[in-house]
């Protein structure tokens, strides 16, 4: 049963990343990037991919040591409400 929670947990992050990477500042200069014709493709999605592994990576590192600090109920609803403090002002912005 175990695998099914992890992996229930894998398609949800992937989704999330995924919808919350489309058309972000990132995606925008990787496209700008891959306008270029005189730069292969596949350096401009190596770099871009390698990037996105490295933030990601860091974002695992620091919450999972937060996780140890900081209750996991307080961690989801500082989360919560910063999410709806970035989407505020997004709309009023």
């Amino acid at each position: 049963m175990e695998s099914l929670t992890e992996l229930k947990v894998f398609f949800t992050v992937f989704a999330t990343v995924f919808l919350a990477e489309i058309g972000d500042k990132t995606q925008l200069a990787t496209f700008v990037y891959a306008a270029d014709v005189q730069v292969s493709r596949w350096i401009i999605f190596a770099g871009s991919s390698l990037a996105l592994v490295c933030a990601a990576g860091i974002a695992v590192l620091a919450g999972n040591w937060l996780a140890g600090v900081i209750p996991m109920n307080v961690l989801k609803t500082v989360a919560g409400a910063a999410f709806i403090v970035i989407g505020l002002w997004t709309i009023f912005g």
